[in-house]
This record gives C-alpha cells, sequence and structure tokens, in this order.
C-alpha cells in the first residue's frame, strides 16, 4: 500500500465538508474561524508572546487552525497522488507520516469547526456578530468535548514527531533538494506548509514542549466550557 494513501482518504473527508456546497456556511465557519484565532492569541497570550514561540504560534493559527489557503493545499495534495510513487522515493517515510498528521489535524480543524458554524445557523441570525457567549452555548448544545480532546491528543503525538524526526539534518537536506522541483510542477503551497513547520521549529529546544504547554490550557479551556464556567475562555 502506498505511504501516501492515508492522504487520499483525508482528501475524500475533506470534500465532503458541506461548506464547499453552501456559502452560508463558508462564511459562518470562516467567522468561526477568526474568532478561534482571536481567542486563542488572547488565551496564550504569555506563551506566544515568547520571542522563539511566535514562529510556531503563527504556524498553529494560520496552519493547523483554518488556514486561508487550505483549498489550495487540498488541491496539491490531490495532484500529489498522482505521483505518489515518485513522491515516496524522494520524501522521507517519517517526513511522509509527520505532514499527514499535520494534515490530519488541519481537517479536523476545520471539521469541528463546521459543525459549530452550522449549528449557530440554525440558533442565531447568519449575519450576527459571534460572542463568546454565544460559542459556550454552541460548544455545550454540540458536546465536542470527547472530539476537541481528541483533537488535543494527536496533537501531543505531532509534536512528538516533529521532535524525533523533522530536526534530522538528512530529512531537512532532502526537504530543501525538492524545492525546485515544488515549483517546477507547481507544488509551491504544499512546499511551503511543510516549509513553515520547519522554519517553526528552529527557534525552539523542543515542538514537543511548545505543544504539551499550548493543549494543557487547552484542555483546561473544554473542561471550563463543559463546567458550565461562564467564563470558559479566560485562562490565568
Amino acid at each position: 500500500m502506498s505511504k501516501l494513501a492515508a492522504l487520499d482518504d483525508l482528501l475524500e473527508l475533506y470534500y465532503q465538508l458541506n461548506y464547499h456546497q453552501n456559502p452560508d456556511i463558508f462564511q459562518r465557519l470562516q467567522d468561526v474561524q477568526a474568532w478561534q484565532k482571536m481567542r486563542m492569541q488572547s488565551t496564550h497570550l504569555r506563551q506566544f508572546s515568547e520571542k522563539h514561540n511566535i514562529l510556531m504560534s503563527e504556524y498553529f493559527l494560520n496552519r493547523l487552525y483554518g488556514g486561508s489557503d487550505f483549498d489550495a493545499l487540498a488541491g496539491q495534495i490531490a495532484r500529489l497522488m498522482k505521483y505518489a510513487h515518485k513522491a515516496e522515493k524522494l520524501i522521507p517515510e517519517n517526513a511522509i507520516k509527520t505532514g499527514t498528521s499535520g494534515v490530519s489535524l488541519a481537517i479536523l480543524a476545520v471539521q469541528l469547526d463546521e459543525q459549530v458554524a452550522m449549528q449557530l445557523l440554525k440558533d442565531y441570525h447568519p449575519h450576527e456578530k459571534l460572542t463568546d457567549e454565544m460559542m459556550r452555548l454552541t460548544y455545550l448544545k454540540l458536546d465536542q468535548g470527547q472530539q476537541r480532546l481528541q483533537q488535543l491528543d494527536l496533537l501531543d503525538q505531532l509534536g512528538l514527531s516533529l521532535d524525533k524526526y523533522m530536526r534530522s539534518f538528512i530529512v531537512y537536506t532532502a526537504f530543501k533538494m525538492c524545492k525546485g522541483a515544488a515549483s517546477k510542477y507547481n507544488f509551491q503551497v504544499m512546499y511551503e506548509f511543510m516549509q513553515d513547520g520547519f522554519l517553526a521549529m528552529k527557534p525552539l529546544k523542543s515542538a514537543e514542549k511548545f505543544v504539551k504547554d499550548f493543549t494543557a490550557v487547552e484542555r483546561q479551556i473544554i473542561h471550563q466550557v463543559h463546567a458550565a464556567d461562564p467564563n470558559p475562555f479566560q485562562y490565568q
């Protein structure tokens, strides 16, 4: 079986999401993602503001949690599958697995946020500005707690993989050698997705520690939401 086969399944899941055919859901999804980004920037202000964490925090917010160019990335991944045999010869196996984990997390984030967007459309006017209270009540109604915790578990695994596999000089050298081919065959978005991950790791002593610090706070937020805390998104 192809090492890239898992990406096929992920793409099928991604293209089945409702927002691709419904502009109202798409607009509300964008609202949810924007709220999520602002909420995380506020919640993790101290961690994200540390100089060595800035690039990784930007990678989290703009790549793993609903990047605006994910449609373009998905399209390039779909094209890559046509050249899977050649790609597997160029890209180290551990890099493929780690990259697949990153794509999986990005899609899961969109999937969960789309559920929130669809519930908001049922309960509120489609153009009503999102508030913390609207989001709190929607999270409670959807009861996504276990799914969100699973998302954080996967993120912890990704942090471990980043340290274990992606700091390798050999892996990074092989990746840089692919730059010309990525440009020639119009895979720039995919290349940049991975390149941003490499660059984000450079200032860090440990990607795993950054991720665990992040997920520990997010788990507390989830607990506060489902414990009916009236201000669950405020974390000290």
